[in-house]
């Protein structure tokens, strides 16, 4: 963890929510009292952000041994953007829709390669949940190189909740997914569009499943059952874009 990117202190905490930062997870001493960090508490509670209990070792290496009266912050490195005004501003523009929806990927890796293919591929913004997905840390800033400055994240309390928004904005939903007899080459991409990718372990959840408008898989011809999720996403952003050619 780079000291750049931390804070700590909970008074100081306190100012970076209140002053508008992004934080990306706040780390808590275990048995943390008093009515300052009650306040903390609420702010976190309210703003949903990411926190974990851990030993006091840990925040004695994140804060290098400073008095961080047992609380430990990390901003993230990029801003992240508002769904509601993205949408409107695409849809606003000459160019067909593209989105791209994660539901709740947890590797940095896999996240920064879906960065950087996402934005070669023109994708409008990427969308993540607030908790349960992978952080935008240097680890994913380096693995997009330097895509994840370029291309908007956005940021919701729930994937279903952005799913409700770009259902509005008539955007149709496609799920990469195995749980389905159709392939990815058989459905329209030349349309209005937000891709699903799901986690690495689950792939795409049921009850988002039961959302969408189609869902697709890709052809696989080995013994291996399924593919890397970043690798699984370029498939599909790169068929979207051979259909719009």
């Amino acid at each position: 963890m780079e000291q750049s990117t931390v804070i700590f202190g909970i008074r100081a905490i306190i100012e970076a929510i209140e002053s508008g930062s992004t934080l990306e997870k706040v780390y808590l001493q275990k048995g943390l009292r008093g009515d300052l960090f009650f306040q903390l508490d609420k702010l976190l509670k309210k703003g949903k952000i990411s926190t974990s209990v851990v030993p006091v070792e840990k925040l004695n290496r994140l804060s290098k041994h400073n008095n961080h009266q047992g609380a430990v912050a990390k901003i993230s490195p990029v801003e992240f953007a508002n769904l509601e005004e993205i949408i409107e501003d695409t849809l606003s523009s000459n160019k067909t829709p593209l989105f791209l929806v994660l539901d709740q990927l947890s590797d940095v890796r896999n996240f920064g390669a879906i960065i950087r293919t996402a934005e070669c591929t023109g994708v409008d913004a990427i969308i993540i949940q607030k908790s349960g997905s992978a952080p935008v840390n240097s680890e994913t800033i380096k693995t997009s190189a330097g895509a994840a400055f370029k291309l908007p994240i956005c940021k919701v309390d729930h994937i279903k909740d952005a799913i409700f928004q770009l259902q509005a904005a008539d955007i149709k939903l496609v799920a990469a997914t195995e749980k389905t007899e159709d392939s990815l080459y058989d459905i329209d991409l030349n349309q209005p569009i937000a891709i699903i990718m799901g986690s690495e372990h689950k792939g795409v959840s049921n009850s988002i499943l039961k959302m969408v408008d189609y869902k697709g898989k890709l052809p696989l011809l080995g013994e291996i059952e399924s593919l890397n999720v970043s690798v699984a996403c370029g498939a599909f952003l790169y068929e979207t874009i051979r259909q719009r050619m």
